[in-house]
């Protein structure tokens, strides 16, 4: 099956025969993946009015563990998003009532993050549609093939020094 990869592959090959662009195989079907991916995640996540950075700051509090509290150095690390995206996230999800600050008692200047009912219910209506679209997108392999392709982009993402 010839996909875009291929035909650019074939371009680059008749182009210029004595580079070595082996990795654009990987790469670029890694990167074509990731937008199609996205993209399927992007319209679960509207269904239930939230995009990709509100899901995940809901669910890194949820996966937290009761109380559902973290401070934003905390979250961001967890989430793994800056902390100004983290600021402009939580400034919008407050807005919506899904999540509250307050004062950390362990620390005069800083501020704990903690997941509101409304945000806990929110997030537990949205995560499993988004397991759904998930294992949606990797029926394509099998069992074994999903956990060696996790090892591998583990691999991957080590090397690119994430």
């Amino acid at each position: 099956m010839t996909d875009q990869v291929d035909r650019i592959l074939e371009q680059w090959h008749a182009e210029k025969p004595g580079l070595d662009i082996s990795s654009m195989a990987v790469i670029g079907r890694l990167s074509r993946t990731a937008l199609a991916v996205e993209s399927r995640l992007e319209a679960t996540f509207a269904r239930h009015g939230l995009d990709a950075s509100s899901f995940d700051v809901l669910a890194t509090l949820l996966r937290s563990g009761g109380p559902y509290l973290m401070t934003p150095v905390e979250l961001s690390r967890e989430a793994m998003i800056t902390t100004s995206a983290v600021a402009q996230r939580l400034n919008k999800l407050e807005g919506r009532g899904l999540v509250a600050r307050e004062a950390n008692p362990h620390d005069g200047r800083g501020t704990l993050v903690s997941l509101t009912n409304a945000g806990k219910e929110l997030i537990d209506r949205a995560l499993p549609d988004h397991l759904e679209t998930e294992r949606t997108i990797v029926t394509a392999l099998s069992i074994k093939e999903q956990k060696v392709l996790a090892q591998l982009l583990a691999r991957i993402n080590d090397a690119a020094g994430s």
